[in-house]
């Protein structure tokens, strides 16, 4: 549904509540304060019911014509006519006009979880300044395509996502990756929509249109995410369709019990309604996804997208959490600290690497490259490349096939490792080596360091209970044990020389011990994030491919997110848990009260919608608890 259609269908549900309310007003002045005229009282409850009962009744019967399901609203337009049947018109009205104000307050909440993911699309500007041959001009931000030039003035909003091509600033992130510092950026770097240029002027080169833009993709997600059913909300749904035919049914036959113990037809009927009411599962039913919506739209704006309920509730129960060590645990951003040739110049050899490195994503290739554009070197054309996961890569130039990778590549290939470059292979530095066939050319050394929030990040999750954390790589184990050392991770929680399958069998292991979280970059290491309970893809703003891959999406590089994104899942459990006990308690008590109390139906009617509202609160209160990078 499109949040116009939506909001204009709050505002129908706001008026008629308020002409059900004017209508039950009337008829309760004449009951208790000021005889009215018998007509204005019959025509004020004929409002009441109409505006109050029309609504439900349509949303009953369409529920029953199209899915053959007996909705929850049916429930109460039976017990408020079955008041009316009894003489209790005034109860039926009050019924009516509680349920209305509910399900008005319950829509409108629900409404707020959704506009506040929303609101990200009223970020955008309606203009951007495009900078073409004839100047500067204003033109429309749908009419931007991938390769246009806009320009970027201070204080303007970031009209497309794309990249920037000159100058340096500093922007505000947090509509996107929900932080808070400001981040500079510089010729190359990536810029997204709706974030907020504070100094500088930028010129940006778009990447995307604005229908593929990242704040585009957000709300898909986070719309789907709202549609996808958790186990609780299955549960729910389940128990809400069945025990609404147990009420209807035990409502009918408890009419027959209260004729048989002696109550006359008008005082079993009416007693019978006031059953129906009480144990009628409204809150019971709303009491699962009034928590789970409203922290979907909370960790929206912290910068963590969750691919519906399911992805929350499992992150809550996560015992392991398996991290993939390069570009996770460490920056990603490698660099080149040794460089050492067996035949011709270090140039030569490092433009030869880069040339193969070129088509490739992975951290240590981005180092190469870095090194290589620093020296102000061209690299060496290279065809029919072809990539080896956790052992290297391989391609052809103009003497023929050439591989760059580790050991295992070394393997591969039947080569030997020289005497020179052995010395490199004893060091905690990861070694790529370079070869043709089995003749090696030279060796390069890469040092990655761990990313300032990772160490913090591992203590919150320990902090948060038991919780086991393993480090996992295809690197050799002394440059592993380098970053584990420095990130206080013990001898047994490090696991080096692992092959893509080796990741996913040392996840497997760690799920007999309870649910796996594998936190990666979303396009590596896909086995290992199919396998796990929780795929988490980190640093993924503006990577429609991260997004897809994974079941958490942290939009920032910042670890610390995990860790609060886990505390949000758990404390919507315990809110979970605490609308059902809430839900059935208040059912229980009302429904003892009718069977053996007399209990009176404004009273089960007042307990009824006041327990609804009560849980549909107590969920919202997750909107006001963003997910924040505290350890």
């Amino acid at each position: 549904m499109s949040q116009e259609r939506a909001d204009h269908d709050e505002d129908a549900d706001l008026y008629l509540t308020i002409l059900c309310w004017i209508g039950l007003g009337i008829a309760t002045l004449d009951a208790f304060l000021q005889p009215l005229p018998a007509g204005l009282v019959w025509g004020a409850l004929g409002v009441s019911f109409l505006t109050g009962g029309l609504p439900p009744l349509r949303t009953a019967l369409a529920e029953l014509w199209q899915d053959y399901r007996l909705d929850i609203d049916l429930l109460m337009v039976v017990a408020a006519l079955a008041a009316a049947a009894v003489g209790a018109a005034l109860e039926g009205a009050v019924l009516l006009a509680l349920f209305s104000l509910s399900q008005t307050l319950e829509h409108r909440a629900m409404g707020k979880a959704r506009r506040a993911v929303e609101a990200l699309m009223q970020l955008r500007p309606e203009t951007a300044l495009l900078k073409g041959p004839e100047g500067v001009v204003e033109v429309p931000v749908e009419n931007l395509v991938p390769g246009d030039r806009v320009i970027l003035r201070p204080g303007a909003r970031v009209p497309v996502d794309g990249r920037v091509a000159e100058g340096s600033g500093h922007l505000d992130e947090s509509t996107v990756t929900g932080e808070s510092a400001p981040v500079r950026k510089a010729a190359g770097d990536p810029v997204h929509e709706a974030t907020v240029n504070l100094d500088g002027i930028l010129t940006v080169e778009v990447t995307r249109g604005l229908a593929t833009s990242t704040v585009a993709q957000m709300i898909r997600l986070v719309t789907e995410a709202q549609a996808m059913k958790s186990p609780s909300e299955r549960f729910s749904d389940w128990f809400g369709q069945r025990y609404t035919i147990a009420v209807l049914v035990g409502s009918v036959l408890s009419w027959f019990g209260f004729r048989a113990v002696g109550y006359d037809e008008g005082d079993a009927l009416y007693r019978s309604a006031t059953l129906l009411v009480a144990a009628s599962p409204c809150a019971v039913v709303i009491s699962v996804p009034a928590a789970i919506l409203s922290a979907l739209s909370a960790a929206a704006r912290g910068g963590v997208l969750f691919k519906g309920g399911a992805a929350l509730e499992g992150l809550a129960e996560v015992k392991t959490f398996a991290f993939d060590k390069t570009g996770t645990l460490t920056t990603g951003l490698a660099s080149v600290t040794n460089v050492l040739t067996l035949e011709g110049s270090q140039d030569d050899f490092l433009a030869l690497t880069a040339g193969l490195e070129a088509q490739s994503e992975h951290p240590i290739a981005g180092a190469i490259r870095r090194e290589v554009a620093e020296r102000g070197l061209i690299p060496t054309p290279v065809q029919d490349v072809r990539s080896y996961p956790s052992e290297g890569i391989t391609g052809t130039d103009a003497e023929g096939l050439l591989w760059a990778g580790n050991a295992r590549m070394l393997a591969r290939m039947g080569a030997t490792l020289p005497t020179e470059i052995a010395q490199l292979a004893d060091g905690a530095e990861t070694l790529i080596l370079l070869g043709r066939g089995s003749h090696i050319l030279g060796a390069v050394t890469v040092a990655d360091e761990p990313r300032t929030t990772a160490a913090e990040a591992l203590r919150a999750l320990k902090a948060g209970g038991k919780t086991d954390i393993l480090m996992m790589t295809g690197d050799r184990a002394p440059v592993a044990t380098r970053i584990g050392d420095r990130l206080g991770l013990a001898p047994d929680e490090i696991h080096a020389g692992l092959l893509p399958g080796d990741k996913v069998t040392l996840v497997d292991a760690a799920a007999k011990r309870g649910k796996v979280a594998f936190i990666g970059d979303g396009v590596n290491d896909a086995a290992a994030l199919a396998r796990a309970d929780v795929g988490v893809a980190m640093g993924v703003a503006g990577s429609e491919v991260a997004l897809q891959a994974a079941d958490v999406a942290l939009m920032a590089d910042d670890l610390r997110k995990l860790a609060a994104a886990r505390r949000l899942a758990r404390r919507t459990m315990r809110v979970i848990r605490q609308n059902l006990t809430l839900a059935l308690g208040a059912m229980a008590v009302l429904v003892t009260g009718s069977l053996f109390f007399e209990l009176p139906l404004p009273l089960a009617v007042l307990g009824h919608e006041g327990g609804t509202l009560l849980v549909v609160l107590n969920g919202l209160r997750l909107l006001a608890d963003p997910i924040r990078a505290k350890g």
